[in-house]
């Protein structure tokens, strides 16, 4: 190439480009260098010799993999050497070159080896690229990859532990989740939340409560307790620190120390837990030689570990985090507290209304408490009999034992400073605030029972006296032991506005028992006793109350043996179940044994009455069913008042008798007189009368009942009216019953 004008400048670029290919060789901004299969060096620029520091006649013969540092040795052997004997070439090889003044040149190597005819390798050929900046770069490049991992990592935690604090409704939630993330962030080998009981500040040394630890011994824990000793407050106020097992901590602390090195651990993370200002506690994080999974420690033996500043950071925020969560769910514990007060006084007063009985009434009064308001609850009423202890509960069924022992000593058996006993006594409620041995032995009497109120471990006792109208009806007694937080102000008033309520219940309880047994002893006079033995008969009766309101009804049955040898039969049912209606009841079947004198026919006995019902006095309608028997001969005529067809069970078979009722009594007369049935009952068979209290269901019709009925009659058909009876109570009345139930059953035999 030359210059068209011929000038000098085009004459020098032409010898410069005759002697480049050597000059390039020489002075490239790269290493080259040629060797031996072996690795020795046989050629190499000037570029490389002043990389390494050395002289070319240096290097010739030097192998090449002994310029290498130590990785690059291994490195050289374990997989350069192959990959080129397999591909004949490798490119952009990171690999570090030694110099002579022992530092590392990082450089990236390309590599070419040639082979003779018969393929046997004889030259390799090889270029380097000094690589100083680019593996800066990738250093920092890893670095702020690093960083920013660990930046996400931290605001994963957070956001998890924000996420899961959340659904915290308990102290403990709070405690679970603080520590589970806090060890998996730390990789600690141990955790634990400890509180302040009280605050921090306090004159008195304040109690610490550890609520919740992963991998951390009650030993180490009580130890650490004993530490901070009254420089809690001090402890708190530094922040995040760490205390390290070093021969200061052998010394000053030994026993912690001891603690530390028995867990295998060497160092404690203490995080103060604050809610704005207010100290709660310190999260407690346990490092060790390894941490979780790792079978062998990346510490070196006595090196102390640095916290990075971002870890501090991120501890100090799960901190704030735990102590902002911890007074969520305080204030919404409180909140709770309160709300539970008052639907336990609903709960209560709901229970108290649907009680049917004193029994029932305290029994369940005495469970509700123990589940809501304290662990113990007793309750003495002042009976006919005296005042009897009618119900003690604990909350820990463990320990219903020890109470049921107390149970047997009657509250007028105890010493005069027994709350129960001086609240009945005054009037006023009882409160002893803080039961101390003092107290047990004031309130109790030498032996067993002392000894047994010992280990109940009572706190505090509230005793409230039930009356009203000025008339004592008993004493209601409340108590928590050590394991539960003392009584407050509020749930003294939460025991006496229930006192006030269970007063109410009481009194209109014991009213309504006194109505039942009035209502049963006038059910037991209006009823008809057993049947007397009747030749060619066996009969069976029963009479089941309603579950529902008074023991009393208007069903009725009798059995009248009439001149001849014949016998009149009646069942029925006046409407109504109250006093009026068992009146009713007794005015009916007295009306109809005076009827039965004159011996009716069944159809006449109904017209008669029809025609005397306002002769009665009487506003409440019946059903009946009135029949003539002749046990001799077995001939059976039945007519019906609006009552439902008798049952006929022979042969293993049951079926309705064809009864057609005419009117009920009470209602207007029908225009035609009731039709009569009439047929035999023959040897073995069994005619059941019954009312309508046996069929009858509220989630059913009486079509259904009747068919249950027939099914259930089939099944039990027997030449025995008792056991007939009994199966048809059992298969066909519940424990609720709201009706009652009358069944008479006759079988010829």
């Amino acid at each position: 190439m030359s210059d068209p004008g011929g000038g000098e400048p085009a004459a020098q670029l032409d010898r410069l480009l005759e002697d480049d290919p050597a000059d390039l060789y020489e002075n490239a901004p790269m290493g080259y260098l040629s060797t031996l299969p072996d690795g020795r060096i046989v050629k190499a620029n000037r570029t490389f010799c002043a990389w390494t520091g050395r002289r070319p006649e240096d290097l010739m013969g030097t192998r090449f993999q002994d310029l290498l540092s130590v990785g690059g040795k291994v490195f050289h052997e374990t997989h350069l050497v192959p990959l080129l004997r397999m591909q004949g070439a490798v490119r952009e090889i990171a690999i570090d070159v030694q110099r002579l003044d022992g530092s590392l040149l990082p450089c990236l190597l390309n590599a070419v080896e040639l082979r003779g005819p018969d393929g046997a390798p004889q030259l390799v050929r090889a270029t380097l690229f000094e690589a100083t900046a680019r593996r800066r770069y990738e250093r920092e490049l890893l670095a702020a990859q690093r960083l920013a991992e660990e930046s996400e990592a931290r605001s994963r935690t957070v956001q998890k532990v924000v996420f899961d604090l959340a659904a915290a409704t308990t102290e403990e939630d709070v405690a679970s989740v603080i520590v589970a993330r806090s060890r998996a962030a730390m990789k600690a080998r141990g955790a634990a939340l400890v509180l302040v009981q009280g605050e921090a500040g306090d004159p008195e040394l304040p109690a610490l409560r550890p609520v919740h630890s992963e991998g951390l011994s009650r030993e180490l824990l009580r130890r650490l307790r004993e530490a901070a000793g009254s420089r809690l407050a001090l402890e708190m106020a530094q922040g995040v620190r760490s205390i390290v097992l070093d021969p200061r901590l052998r010394r000053d602390q030994s026993e912690l120390a001891a603690a530390m090195v028995a867990s295998g651990l060497t160092e404690l993370v203490i995080v103060p837990v604050s809610a704005d200002s207010k100290r709660l506690g310190v999260l407690v994080l346990a490092l060790g030689d390894a941490a979780p999974g790792q079978l062998i420690s990346l510490v070196e033996p006595g090196e102390v570990r640095v916290m990075a500043p971002s870890e501090i950071d991120l501890l100090y925020t799960l901190g704030r985090q735990a102590g902002q969560a911890l007074e969520r769910v305080r204030l919404h514990l409180e909140t709770a507290r309160q709300a539970e007060r008052a639907s336990f006084l609903l709960d209560a007063a709901r229970l108290m209304a649907d009680a049917g009985g004193v029994e029932d009434m305290v029994a369940g009064l005495a469970e509700l408490a123990v589940t809501r308001l304290a662990d113990i609850c007793v309750i003495d009423l002042v009976t006919e009999q005296g005042t009897t202890r009618e119900a003690a509960r604990h909350r820990d069924p463990a320990r219903q034992e020890l109470l049921d022992r107390l149970r047997a000593q009657q509250l007028p058996a105890q010493t005069g400073h027994h709350p129960g006993l001086r609240a009945l006594r005054e009037g006023r409620t009882q409160w002893v605030r803080d039961v101390d041995e003092q107290d047990v032995v004031s309130m109790t009497l030498d032996g067993l029972q002392r000894e047994t109120v010992r280990e109940l471990e009572l706190a505090a006792v509230v005793s409230v006296p039930l009356s009203i109208d000025g008339r004592r009806l008993g004493v209601l007694t409340f108590a928590a032991d050590r394991h539960r937080r003392p009584f407050t102000a509020a749930d003294v008033e939460v025991a006496e506005q229930l006192a006030l309520q269970v007063s109410q219940v009481v009194d209109k309880a014991q009213r309504f028992e006194l109505e039942s047994r009035t209502s049963h002893t006038l059910q037991e006079s209006l009823l008809p006793t057993d049947p007397p033995p009747i030749p060619g008969l066996r009969t069976a009766v029963r009479y089941v109350a309603a579950t529902q309101g008074v023991s009393v009804g208007g069903d009725f049955y009798d059995v009248v043996a009439l001149p001849g040898g014949l016998l009149g039969l009646a069942v029925g049912d006046v409407v109504g179940h109250d006093i009026t209606a068992a009146a009713t009841m007794g005015q009916l079947r007295a009306v109809c044994r005076t009827h039965l004198a004159d011996r009716p026919s069944p159809s006449a006995l109904i017209e008669r009455l029809q025609g005397s019902w306002s002769l009665l006095g009487v506003q409440r309608m019946a059903t009946a069913l009135f029949g003539i028997l002749d046990p001799g001969s077995g001939e059976v005529r039945v007519a019906s008042a609006g009552h439902l067809p008798p049952l006929l069970c022979t042969g293993g078979t049951a079926s309705f008798l064809p009864v057609r009722p005419t009117r009920m009594l009470g209602a207007p007369p029908a225009a035609e007189p009731a039709e009569e049935w009439a047929g035999v009952l023959e040897a073995g068979s069994t005619l059941v009368l019954y009312t309508d209290g046996l069929v009858e269901s509220r989630d059913a019709d009486i079509d259904a009942g009747l068919a249950r009925l027939l099914e259930v009659a089939a099944r039990a058909c027997s030449a025995d009216p008792d056991a007939l009876c009994d199966r048809l109570l059992a298969e066909m009345a519940g424990e609720h019953r709201p009706d009652d139930i009358a069944l008479l059953a006759l079988t010829r035999i």
